[in-house]
This record gives structure tokens, sequence and C-alpha cells, in this order.
């Protein structure tokens, strides 16, 4: 055992997550950069940590619309 996490995390070192706008897409972006085009940060307090957690999972169903409002993605979506 090296006493790593079984848990798979949503970005390496050094990045963070950002969420497709207008859809459930998402990418891991260097700390020192600001998200692509078409992309924005998470919500604060609403950031997944690690793939299958809380938050993961509730954006597999809900999104960001343009105008940064939390939106249900339409069925299918």
């Amino acid at each position: 055992m090296t006493g790593c996490s079984v848990e798979e995390a949503t970005c390496g070192g050094g990045e963070y997550p950002v969420l497709s706008v207008g859809g459930t897409g998402s990418a891991c972006v260097s700390n020192d950069e600001e998200p692509p085009k078409g992309y924005t940060r998470y919500p604060e307090g609403k950031v997944p940590e690690h793939v299958g957690d809380e938050w993961d999972t509730y954006w597999q169903t809900h999104t960001v619309d343009e105008d940064g409002k939390i939106v249900e993605v339409p069925q299918g979506g």
C-alpha cells in the first residue's frame, strides 16, 4: 500500500475542474489559467473533487446557463 486514495481525483495537482456552459461536459484547467471559451468555473461550494462524489453526480444532470444560473439538463442532453 502506498497510501494513495482509492478515489480518482477529478483533476490532477495544479489543476481545477471547469464545467461546459449549457452542457454536462467538463475539463481540467491549469491553476494559473482562466477557463477556455465555452467553459466556466463550478459555483463555489459545488465543485466535484472525486469521480462519483456528490457534486460529480449532481453535475451529470445539471449545468450552468450563459447567465450563470444553475439549470437542469434536458433528458438526453
